[in-house]
Order: structure tokens, then sequence, then C-alpha cells
């Protein structure tokens, strides 16, 4: 289960030089694609409170979830309570590298209690996020 925070949904047009300039929906298609053997789910949300209720239904439908919580990786106490109150490991992504961006992006409330993080490789984040859940099968 891949789970987008908020304001990933103008990924293609939002701050290009940072984030790309294709949508999720197009690069899941990719990852659809390219994992064919693996059932992959996508939900994206601007509200904190849903991305909570997503993390709890993945834990009891997944084997992983990648989350990337976006902004609310650096204020949410709510999602990382979510994290650490699941079964489902997961593996927080960023496309960015947070740590070399504003100082209030380079905590994670989220990290303590993820499986790992990946941050700074682009959308190719979600792909490895995905192969290190393959790899423990």
């Amino acid at each position: 289960m891949i789970i987008n925070g908020p304001n990933l949904n103008l990924l293609g047009t939002r701050e290009p030089d940072t984030y790309g300039n294709k949508s999720f929906e197009a690069y899941f298609s990719e990852l659809q694609f390219k994992f064919t053997n693996t059932e992959l789910s996508y939900f994206q949300s601007n509200i904190e409170g849903e991305l909570i209720d997503e993390l709890h239904k993945a834990d009891k439908d997944f084997d992983g979830i990648v989350l990337n919580a976006a902004a609310y990786t650096h204020t949410s106490v709510g999602i990382a309570d979510a994290v650490k109150g699941i079964k489902t490991p997961v593996v927080e992504v960023h496309i960015s590298n947070t740590h070399s961006r504003e100082e209030f992006r380079h905590k994670s409330y989220i990290a303590p209690n993820a499986k790992g993080v990946i941050l700074g490789f682009g959308l190719l984040g979600y792909n490895l996020a995905i192969q290190s859940f393959l790899n423990e099968k």
C-alpha cells in the first residue's frame, strides 16, 4: 500500500525542480507494470485524519506500507502514533532529500517507528521501498 500525504496530488506541476514533472498517477501505473505479481494500492489525502484512517485500514489488508506523509512527517504526532500502533511494516519515503532543505524538514516523527527511510532519490524511492518488502519473502 502506498499512502501519500498533503500536496503530493500536485506532483508533475508543483515545484518541478524539486519533485520532477511526472504525476504520481503516471508513476503508479509504471509501478503496477513493473510489479505485476504484487498487489499495489494507492491512496492520497491532504487531510491528516484520513491518512491515519488509511494506515489503520492498510494494517489489516497489506504486507507493507510505503508512506510519504510529506509535510506531516515533520509535524504529526498522530501519524507517528498510527505507524507505531500498527503491525504492518512501514517504509518512510521522501522524493527530495529533506536534509538538504529547510531545518524543520530535518526531523521526522515517523522514522523512529519505520522499517526504514528512503529520501532524495525522486520517485525511485517508492520502487526501492516496494523492493525492500519483496526481498524479505
